[in-house]
């Protein structure tokens, strides 16, 4: 199956202030986007999944 770009909008809780991020994954479906996020997020940031949101999840034309 083939890579799908998306693009994941959300906020995650840093120092007791929600900081809204926007990114650009590529994954073969919008549930491995949301995975890929919510992993890269929480190892980067040593955050639990229960403060980092997802608003959205878009896929991103033009590819």
């Amino acid at each position: 199956m083939e890579n799908q770009t998306f693009e994941v909008v959300g906020a995650c809780r840093i120092n007791n202030e929600w900081k809204p991020y926007r990114k650009v994954v590529g994954a073969p479906n919008e549930n491995q986007a949301k995975e890929k996020v919510l992993t890269d997020i929480g190892s980067k940031h040593r955050l639990k999944r229960s403060y980092i949101t997802i608003e959205s999840v878009n896929v991103v034309a033009g590819e």
